[in-house]
C-alpha cells in the first residue's frame, strides 16, 4: 500500500468492529472525499467494487461476499477495495449543497486518485448498473489500469426516455421529500425483480425489507448528486471498442436495464466478452441470486490463473499482469464461456465451447 504519510490529503480510519474485519480509508480527491473499505491481504491482486445508485458495499455486494463459495473464490485471490460514491458510505454526512456536482468523468478520474493513494497499478473491477458505467468509463479512459471488468446490469448509453422520466421523478422526490416510501419503491423497482419486491398478494422479501432499512441511512442530497451525475452521462458505446481487457456481464432477465446490457454486449469485442442472463432476477444479481455468479466468475478468473482454494493451494501474491499470463488464457474459449447469452439461474452451468 502507498504510504499514507506521503499525502496530507488522505486519512485512514479503523472501523474494524463495524466492517467485519475491513478497514475504512477516507481518501480526499480533487472532487471530494471518497470512502474505501479494504478487506484482505493487500499483497494480493486488487479487486475494486463500485455500487449502484443510493447503495454502498453493504447493500450492494454483501449477498455475494456472504455467499461462501463466491467469498472463497474472491477473498482467496484478491484484496477487495469497496469504493463508495461520494456521500454513500455508512454514517456519511450531507454534502454541502454549494459543492459542485461531479460529472461521471470526475467520478471515473476519482478512481485513479484512489488507486494512486493505495499504490495500485492495475485492478480487476466489479460494478453494478451506475457503478458499472463508472468503471467502464474508467476502463476506457485508463486502459492500462484495468485488468478485467465484471459488470452487473451495466449501461453504456445516455438515459433512455423511460429512465430519464424515472430519474426526474426520483430527483423531485429526493429534493422535496427526501428518502420517502415512494422513492424507496422506485429504487426497489430499479434493483429487484417483482418476486423479491412482492405484491398485494405476496409479502415483500427479506432482501427488499433489508434494503429499505439500509436506504434510510442515506443522505438525500448525496443520492441526488450521484443521480444527477448518472442522469447526465454521455453515450460511451464507441469507447467500448478501445477496451483492452476481458469483460464478463451479468444481467437479470427482469432488470429494467436488460436491453441496455444486451446492447453493450453486442458492441464489445466478442473474443473477449461474455454475457450471462440470470432468469427471474432483477438488476442486482449480487444480492438477489449471487450463487448464479459463481461458476461464470470461476471460469472467467481461470483465464488469469486464479482458482478457488480447493483447486489451488497456493496464495497468489503477485499482481496480475498480462505479461505473466499465457496468451492462450486470454481467449474467451479458455474461460469455458460461449459467446452468446447464457440462460442460467442459481444452478448455473457454463458449457465449454468446442474448438
Amino acid at each position: 500500500m502507498a504510504d499514507s504519510n506521503s499525502s496530507t490529503d488522505s486519512v485512514s480510519i479503523d472501523v474494524e468492529t463495524i466492517y467485519l474485519g475491513g478497514k475504512e480509508h477516507i481518501v480526499r480527491t480533487g472532487c471530494g472525499s471518497v470512502s474505501v473499505i479494504v478487506y484482505g491481504d493487500q499483497e494480493k491482486p486488487p479487486l475494486i467494487t463500485y455500487p449502484d445508485l443510493a447503495l454502498n458495499h453493504m447493500s450492494c455486494f454483501q449477498g455475494l461476499f456472504f455467499c461462501p463459495e463466491a467469498a472463497s473464490l474472491l477473498l482467496h485471490n484478491f484484496c477487495i477495495y469497496h469504493i463508495s460514491p461520494p456521500g454513500h458510505e455508512l454514517g456519511a454526512a450531507a454534502i454541502c449543497p454549494e459543492e459542485p456536482v461531479p460529472s461521471v468523468d470526475d467520478l471515473a478520474d476519482q478512481i485513479v486518485e484512489v488507486l494512486n493513494y493505495f499504490g495500485l497499478r492495475s485492478v480487476m473491477c466489479m460494478g453494478v448498473t451506475a457503478g458499472a458505467y463508472i468503471l467502464t468509463l474508467f476502463a476506457i479512459k485508463h486502459r492500462e489500469r484495468v485488468l478485467g471488468l465484471i459488470l452487473v446490469s451495466p449501461v453504456c448509453r445516455a438515459p433512455s426516455w423511460s429512465e430519464w422520466f424515472y430519474n426526474k421523478v426520483m430527483s423531485n422526490l429526493l429534493y422535496f421529500y427526501g428518502m420517502c416510501g415512494l422513492l424507496k419503491d422506485f429504487l426497489l423497482y430499479r434493483y429487484f425483480s417483482k418476486e423479491v419486491r412482492g405484491s398485494a398478494e405476496v409479502p415483500e422479501s427479506d432482501i427488499a425489507q433489508a434494503c429499505r432499512r439500509l436506504l434510510d441511512e442515506r443522505q438525500s442530497i448525496n443520492i441526488l448528486r450521484f443521480l444527477q451525475a448518472i442522469d447526465g452521462r454521455p453515450d460511451i458505446t464507441q469507447g467500448l471498442k478501445k477496451l483492452q481487457c476481458r469483460t464478463l456481464i451479468f444481467v437479470g432477465d427482469s432488470s429494467p436495464f436488460h436491453s441496455e446490457a444486451l446492447h453493450m454486449t453486442a458492441k464489445l469485442d466478442r473474443r473477449f466478452s461474455a454475457l450471462v442472463e440470470v432468469q427471474e432476477c432483477g438488476s442486482m444479481v449480487t444480492e438477489e441470486q449471487p450463487h448464479a455468479m459463481l461458476i461464470p466468475m470461476e471460469y472467467f478468473l481461470m483465464g488469469y490463473g486464479l482458482y478457488r482454494p480447493n483447486q489451488f493451494s497456493g496464495s497468489p501474491r503477485s499482481p496480475l499482469s498480462p505479461s505473466c499470463i499465457a496468451p492462450e488464457l486470454l481467449s474467451p474459449e479458455s474461460m469455458g464461456l460461449k459467446l452468446k447469452p447464457i440462460k442460467t439461474r442459481i444452478e448455473s452451468k457454463l458449457l465449454s465451447e468446442q474448438r
